[in-house]
């Protein structure tokens, strides 16, 4: 039977956009960088896996969708439009869905993984202090991110920071009955997962991205992710061996988690500011790093708090990244970085709860030729 000839005014085909090249990859689908065959503007096309759908569109996208529309922020990624391709027969009548946004150069993991790119300590202030605006501006609006990493923050040829990637991110409903916020805790790159989501956690809250900000916030010095974790339970292990015993003296009610006594939790003492001290030389940053990383939530500096702290009120103040940016000829993305330039090899974790997690890196090579071991 011949496919009748729908029109679909206000959403155009993807036709319209040429792909240049991929950028990104991941059991999400893929995003390409393209360009508007008419107007010649540079996007990003965002590929929305509809193959293993069974009741429609996806819910996750829906939301993704939903929410960007609401989220109008400089350091946030802005949604252009949707587009779709043709259904045929040989998709089954399934068209693909692209999620159409305004491009950026470069990911912070790729250009982490540069050893060409030296970001200075006005720099570094810069791109946390946007960091920070960003997850403000979200949280503000009862958004969570739930997949803080490197490689979801974007930086554009100009220095304007854009946090990106919100397929794993939903609205949170403030009530008095805390049993009624349960969320999933398969959530958030097992890398940059917080202590409380491995412990079971269902009832959280905008803290989780902050511990992700923490982590960022340090492998901008260190250059590569500081707990590179196999299992959820090795990670737990590199968050205790870095931040100290969990235990009810310095989390009041951790014991109440559900996995508090099923999960092997080490005794030791506090060390961030101790293991990152021959990284990070700026006390002010050490300092905010370590309440960044604070096993208690309920402790943990949210978004307003950390801007507020004196890292960004002290010399050097943040400055432009654009002494910084210019000197690149070519976009730095994760996925096209080779792996020569990676700080310890740097295969990265997959999403979670969407396969099994990489295998954390053993050591590495630096500039000079010389083996070192990752941080923790």
């Amino acid at each position: 039977m011949a496919t009748p000839d729908i029109d679909y005014p206000y959403c155009d085909e993807v036709g319209k956009y040429e792909k240049l090249t991929k950028v990104g990859q991941g059991t999400f689908g893929e995003v390409f960088k393209a360009r508007h065959r008419k107007n010649r503007n540079v996007v990003a096309l965002k590929k929305i896996l509809m193959e293993n759908e069974k009741e429609g569109f996806p819910i996750t996208a829906l939301r993704e969708i939903k929410i960007l529309k609401l989220l109008q922020h400089e350091n946030i990624v802005q949604l252009i439009e949707i587009c779709r391709t043709k259904p045929t027969n040989f998709n089954r009548q399934r068209p693909s869905i692209y999620l159409v946004f305004e491009f950026c150069e470069h990911d912070l993991a790729g250009l982490l993984c540069n050893k060409a790119v030296r970001f200075s300590l006005a720099e570094i202030k810069k791109v946390m202090q946007m960091l920070c605006n960003a997850l403000y501006f979200i949280h503000f609006n009862k958004i969570l991110h739930r997949d803080m990493k490197a490689a979801n923050v974007l930086i554009t040829k100009n220095g304007i920071l854009k946090l990106a990637d919100f397929g794993l991110a939903r609205g949170i409903y403030v009530t008095r009955d805390p049993n009624k916020n349960r969320y999933t805790n398969r959530v958030v790159t097992l890398w940059y997962r917080p202590p409380e989501l491995l412990l079971g956690e269902k009832n959280y809250g905008p803290l989780i991205d902050m511990w992700g900000a923490g982590c960022i916030m340090a492998e901008m010095w260190t250059r590569s992710p500081i707990m590179q974790g196999n299992t959820e339970q090795h990670q737990l292990t590199l968050i205790t061996s870095l931040c100290g015993a969990i235990n009810t003296e310095v989390w009041p009610g951790v014991d109440q988690l559900e996995l508090f006594s099923k999960m092997e939790l080490k005794d030791g003492k506090r060390r961030v500011k101790e293991r990152l001290h021959s990284y990070v030389k700026d006390p002010q940053a050490l300092d905010l790093i370590d309440k960044l990383l604070t096993l208690d939530p309920s402790k943990r500096f949210d978004a307003d708090t950390a801007l507020n702290h004196d890292f960004f009120w002290s010399d050097p103040m943040p400055c432009e990244l654009t002494n910084t940016l210019q000197k690149l000829s070519t976009s730095m993305f994760e996925l096209t970085t080779p792996r020569s330039n990676r700080p310890g090899g740097g295969n990265r974790p997959n999403q979670p709860g969407r396969g099994q997690q990489q295998r954390s890196q053993q050591g590495g090579v630096n500039g000079t030729g010389t083996i070192y071991d990752i941080v923790f």
